[in-house]
């Protein structure tokens, strides 16, 4: 295995003892997991000339070794998804995709894999930043307290380059490895990111993994990106959104942004995010989202649950349906456990429970957490002074914010009732004075 600080500043040499140049970067073609190299840039004087791989005999410590005296002094130009390691990558940020943060690369890793040299591990410890300097290995291993440097090696495999990182790198499928973290994790590596970067991986990944994604994010930062994203890209993303999140979205954006992406937008997410605006914050109108299940009495469980596969909706939206007559009067609800119970020809209106509990759209986001938390309820219809269904909140977005800042960096953004329960008797239990007769 070489590294490439090792490398950078060795002789090349032909034939002849004398060494026509020293090695100034290694090329590699990135697109697959461990990417070859495919030529040396050579530093002559003061030019830059470009070896390809198959000139190359030998690659060592010591340097470069040709395999033909006869070289191409053509100056050098990167080519289409090529990347030079010491120009691209070295001292760059990357994203660490199973450690789920952002690095920075101190020293590459090489090695002959399959017959080729290929780009490995990406160093991101002290180890890396010792090696550049030129300590020997028996040094940098005192330095470190004799401590295995395995853990500051990322494979290759485990990496995704940041659009800033490699200016001039468009892959065929860019940042594949982020669109399968959870949109919790890949919210976190975005927030680490500069500006430019978190445009590059949003308008890289697909409006459904971009909008989970953008539902965890900061606020602050959820701002930034829709802002700098194409209005166009933005109005996409949100009409994949929730609409109580999109509406938070839209809400923090400026008067102009705002405007510009509302009028992008599909007319009937439009509207579902308009009407959100125009209720306070922090009431059940401000939390709560448009999109439910609402059938008529004499609806067929069939078709109830033909509706829940036509919206799919989030899960706790989708634990009950709502009975409602031609004026939308909420008259019950039945819950998803039943529907899945009974005969596919039952009617709703034999299922449901009367007159479920409910807040009215001006109830403020205490009461509705009270609601929530007194009765046990996944989710809580939302009704206008005549009872007329208007939204529904779920229990996670009740007790949202209403929870003390501390509590809500220990869950992520969206969650499940036992995750709040979970938290929230974590919390009362160091709250709790201890008893007398424990040790």
């Amino acid at each position: 295995m070489l590294h490439l600080s090792r490398l950078i500043g060795r002789p090349v040499r032909d034939g002849s003892p004398d060494a026509i140049g020293s090695i100034d970067d290694l090329i590699v073609a990135v697109g697959t997991s461990h990417p070859p190299v495919t030529g040396l840039v050579v530093r002559t004087g003061r030019r830059r000339i470009y070896l390809p791989w198959s000139s190359v005999q030998r690659l060592d410590m010591s340097g470069a070794r040709l395999a033909t005296e006869r070289i191409d002094i053509t100056g050098f130009r990167k080519r289409k998804d090529e990347i030079l390691l010491k120009g691209d990558l070295l001292d760059k940020q990357i994203v660490d995709i199973d450690g789920r943060k952002v690095v920075r690369a101190n020293d590459v890793l090489l090695d002959f894999v399959d017959g080729a040299m290929r780009l490995v591990a990406v160093d991101v410890g002290a180890a890396g930043l010792l090696r550049r300097l030129g300590l020997p290995d028996n040094w940098i291993e005192r330095l470190s307290g004799g401590r295995s440097r395995v853990a500051s090696y990322i494979d290759w495999e485990d990496v995704d380059p940041l659009g800033s990182t490699i200016a001039s790198m468009r892959l065929k499928v860019p940042h594949a490895g982020l669109s399968e973290l959870h949109p919790a994790d890949l919210a976190t590596i975005i927030d680490q990111l500069t500006p430019r970067d978190r445009a590059d991986i949003f308008n890289s990944l697909d409006e459904e993994v971009a909008a989970e994604a953008l539902e965890e994010l900061e606020p602050e930062t959820r701002t930034d990106l829709l802002e700098d994203l194409e209005p166009e890209r933005a109005a996409d993303l949100l009409e994949e959104m929730s609409p109580d999140e999109a509406a938070d979205a839209v809400a923090d954006l400026s008067p102009m942004s705002r405007s510009a992406i509302l009028r992008l937008m599909a007319k009937e997410e439009r509207e579902d995010v308009k009407e959100l605006l125009a209720h306070p914050e922090m009431s059940a109108g401000g939390i709560m989202t448009t999109e439910h299940v609402a059938l008529r009495p004499t609806a067929t469980v069939s078709q109830a649950l033909a509706s829940i596969r036509r919206l799919q909706p989030d899960a706790d939206v989708a634990f009950a349906v709502y009975v409602v007559d031609a004026k939308r009067h909420l008259l019950g609800e039945v819950t998803l456990r039943d529907l899945i119970l009974a005969s596919p020809s039952a009617k709703v209106i034999d299922l449901m429970e009367d007159e479920p509990v409910a807040v009215e759209l001006l109830a403020h986001a205490e009461e509705v957490a009270r609601v929530v938390t007194r009765y046990g309820l996944v989710a809580v219809p939302v009704v206008d002074e005549n009872r007329r269904l208007m939204g529904v909140i779920t229990a996670s977005d009740a007790l949202w914010d209403v929870l003390p800042e501390e509590w809500r960096r220990e869950m992520p953004r969206r969650l499940h009732k036992g995750s709040i329960a979970a938290v929230v008797a974590k919390r009362k239990s160091k709250s709790a004075p201890r008893s007398k007769n424990n040790g």
